[in-house]
């Protein structure tokens, strides 16, 4: 089995459960995950099966869109509300106004500091490590994608609120709540977080564990793996003829004036029998097309 399993996270697992139950329902080993989401997230996570976890991490479209549940008038130590409260302060004259005012000024490139709750490593130890010891570091903020945050409900008398967010890989969407209440002047932290969607792929596709378990035990689960050519598809695809393709999957960099290339710079492959190959970058210094990740089973290779 080769593709990506769509799975909608439960409650109170991580990422990391979830890839330890699946070895166990499908009986492989071979799993990976894009995205990692903290267990009181649930929602979209992308599986990937077999030789496909060759694709984890190089991914072409990171973009991924949430739905966050605040509490305004709260600060605590994990940025959400599963943490220790620190601060307690007063709401009662934020409007819904003042919050779509305060996004207006979170979206596009900006610097985000990353939580102390969180796997990020400083000098080799996770900080998630530190912090549960009580210790703080010094962070760098680190730069994020924020395409939109749009208030979507809002109660002024409880103070909470619903927020509809797009953003890139790597951002914190607890640490955008915590800094929209820093910006209110009343703090805020996250309640709730579903991933609509990731990479693409939204939580409509998605599978329950349960929807999974029941499909293994009826062997069916091959026929719900989606192809991992899905996940590169806004690449510019590349076909090879026979020829190139032997060529190709020898590990030969093929010269780029004997192609048909699209006008890009990374590419789709897909060779004349075997379908997708992977992906390849062009060397137009050099002249000729480089191998970056080969994503097409050896057994599937035609010699």
């Amino acid at each position: 089995m080769n593709g990506i399993l769509l799975v909608n996270k439960p409650e109170r697992w991580t990422s990391f459960d979830v890839i330890g139950k699946l070895r166990g329902v499908l009986h492989m080993k071979r799993l990976g995950h894009a995205g990692t989401l903290d267990p009181m997230a649930t929602g979209v996570l992308p599986v990937f099966v077999g030789y496909a976890t060759r694709a984890c991490g190089m991914l072409p479209d990171d973009t991924k869109s949430y739905t966050a549940g605040f509490q305004l008038g709260q600060v605590s130590t994990t940025q959400d509300c599963t943490g220790e409260i620190l601060e307690t302060k007063d709401f009662s004259d934020i409007t819904a106004v003042q919050i779509t005012q305060v996004l207006s000024h979170m979206t596009g490139l900006v610097p985000q500091l990353p939580p102390m709750y969180s796997a990020l490593k400083v000098n080799g130890q996770k900080l998630y490590d530190l912090a549960r010891k009580g210790k703080t570091v010094e962070r760098q903020p680190r730069t994020v994608r924020i395409e939109s945050l749009t208030l979507t409900a809002f109660d002024p008398v409880a103070g909470t609120g619903i927020i509809e967010i797009t953003c890139g890989g790597g951002t914190y969407v607890r640490t955008i709540l915590h800094d929209m209440g820093q910006a209110l002047g009343c703090g805020a932290l996250m309640t709730s977080l579903c991933r609509t969607v990731s990479n693409g792929f939204p939580l409509q596709r998605c599978l329950t564990l349960e929807r999974v378990q029941e499909l293994a035990e009826r062997e069916q689960i091959g026929s719900i793996l989606i192809p991992l050519e899905e996940v590169f598809s806004s690449l510019p695809p590349l076909h090879l003829d026979l020829q190139q393709t032997r060529l190709y999957r020898n590990g030969v960099k093929l010269a780029l004036d004997s192609l048909t290339l699209p006008d890009a710079e990374r590419y789709a492959v897909f060779g004349a029998a075997e379908g997708f190959l992977g992906t390849a970058l062009a060397d137009r210094e050099a002249g000729v097309l480089r191998i970056e990740r080969n994503l097409c089973p050896p057994a599937e290779v035609t010699e």
